[in-house]
């Protein structure tokens, strides 16, 4: 039976905040890429890794968002390190670009958290032509992290600290179509059902992160790749059923 003030090995539940988890920790030193940072869980994320003294950057479609939560942050955080830059995990272009500038501007990272997400929407195709739930949710976040693969390697040899990849999953990943993920019929409107394309871009994600860190041990790595749930709650990923709109 679950119960919400239940507490795990951890100490903490599933009433426990954000910065009661990292209540203690110093992350001064470390930066930080935040996927998704204009908007619900990625607001709270890149305001309490930014409490904790990270260098966070947040990567957004939404510039102008974007930097109106990063004002409202330093706000109340007046020495918080904090970036804006653009990226629409929609469109490879844009994530090939934004790795590029990454890159470009000598910053070390430790810490990518994979959090930005569409959910059960309409059939849609992307900007490369693919059914845009999987080539946000997972394609945007598998060539992403690719490419960020080496500063990743390169940040943790050199600091000495160990890196965390974080890939955002669903409970969602549960229900998927009957042969789980439809490689061959990705694109294929006639048998689209928005639930189930939604769960297997999350089970995409779950399966990412764990030939990622599989991978990443054989080879001695110090960085931890791992998919997480992150409860239930509400944000403007709901959007297109109606039950609620954040802009």
């Amino acid at each position: 039976m679950w119960i919400f003030g239940w507490k795990g090995p951890s100490g903490f539940s599933a009433s426990s905040t954000a910065e009661e988890v990292t209540q203690g920790i110093d992350g001064t030193g470390l930066t930080a890429i935040v996927t998704g940072a204009s908007s619900g869980i990625g607001v709270e994320t890149t305001r309490v890794l930014a409490l904790r003294g990270v260098h966070v950057v947040m990567a957004v479609r939404n510039v102008d968002a974007g930097r109106n939560v990063k004002e409202a942050i330093l706000k109340e955080l007046p020495g918080a390190t904090i970036d804006v830059m653009e990226l629409d995990l929609s469109s490879l272009a844009s994530v090939r670009k934004f790795a590029s500038e990454y890159q470009s501007s000598s910053l070390p990272l430790n810490l990518l958290i994979n959090n930005a997400g569409v959910m059960a929407t309409p059939f849609m195709l992307s900007h490369e032509n693919i059914e845009l739930q999987f080539a946000t949710n997972h394609l945007g976040h598998f060539l992403l992290t690719n490419l960020l693969l080496e500063t990743m390697k390169n940040t943790a040899r050199e600091s000495s600290r160990e890196g965390r990849i974080v890939n955002l999953s669903s409970e969602g990943h549960r229900i998927v179509y009957r042969e789980g993920i439809r490689f061959d019929k990705i694109n294929d409107e006639s048998g689209y059902f928005s639930w189930l394309a939604y769960g297997q871009s999350k089970l995409s994600n779950i399966l990412h992160a764990k030939e990622l860190a599989r991978r990443l041990k054989e080879e001695g790595v110090e960085i931890t790749a791992n998919s997480v749930h992150p409860g239930a709650i509400m944000t403007n990923l709901m959007r297109h059923h109606g039950f609620i709109n954040i802009q």
